[in-house]
């Protein structure tokens, strides 16, 4: 019965040590409607987003206006 406590007791101080962060622990946000990124040479594209991927890694395929862009995730800023 004291480890079933103390293994409540941790779990229970974890969720809320991590409440305090910036940070999500699980991520279930799937939709956009709208995305802005920096392209190679500075120019800015937005639009509204038609689809996306998330690939492992950084790397985020986005389709706006029928054209695909493959963009590392610090060039793209995405709004639900």
């Amino acid at each position: 019965m004291k480890k079933v406590i103390v293994g409540v007791a941790s779990v229970l101080a974890s969720a809320l040590l991590m409440a305090g962060c910036n940070k999500q622990v699980i991520d279930l946000t799937y939709e956009y409607n709208w995305a802005q990124l920096k392209m190679p040479d500075g120019t800015i594209v937005e639009g509204n987003v038609e689809s996306w991927r998330d690939y492992e890694g950084d790397q985020l395929q986005v389709v706006i206006d029928g054209v695909t862009y493959l963009v590392h995730s610090s060039n793209i800023v995405m709004r639900h």
